[in-house]
């Protein structure tokens, strides 16, 4: 059963996954094919638009039955409740740090890795540190646009379990 409720950590989490860095010290996009571009480009183009607060442009990122864990083992799946998620994440202004990405591409799927670091401020002023890793899988639409089907910024969790 997918979650509908999101923490504000949790929004901060899923996008600092999935958007790119205000201060991006690797793109690492230079050995990159055209295609591997493409699925970068999509990344990028969700992150433009959350830094504009367009939601209607980080949705049209997403497939329509797209699934994101905006929280380890919760995936969220209801079109809604990611709507409301994200939008109440605007209100935070997040800076960003990725140490590279790696894009793979099989057929019309991509995964896109990254590891994250992220530090904003929540609402009361307090003070936000996370760090993981983003999986984010991709699929090539008919019309050649990638975009996201799964998006999970927390693989590392996996590796921090004891």
């Amino acid at each position: 059963m997918y979650s509908k409720t999101i923490s504000l950590t949790a929004i901060l989490l899923i996008v600092a996954a999935t958007a790119n860095a205000q201060t991006n010290k690797s793109m690492e996009t230079r050995n990159f094919t055209p295609e591997q571009n493409e699925v970068m480009n999509a990344i990028l183009k969700m992150t433009s638009a959350f830094h504009k607060k367009d939601i209607n442009g980080v949705m049209d990122s997403y497939e329509t039955q797209a699934v994101i864990i905006f929280e380890p083992e919760k995936p969220v799946s209801d079109r809604n409740a990611i709507i409301e998620g994200f939008k109440g994440f605007f209100a935070v202004s997040p800076i960003f740090e990725y140490s590279g990405h790696e894009v793979f591409i099989n057929g019309n799927l991509a995964i896109h890795f990254a590891p994250w670091v992220m530090t904003g401020k929540a609402p009361d002023g307090t003070e936000i540190k996370q760090s993981g890793l983003s999986v984010a899988v991709l699929r090539k639409q008919l019309n050649g646009k990638w975009l996201m089907v799964f998006d999970n910024p927390f693989r590392q969790h996996l590796l921090d379990k004891k």
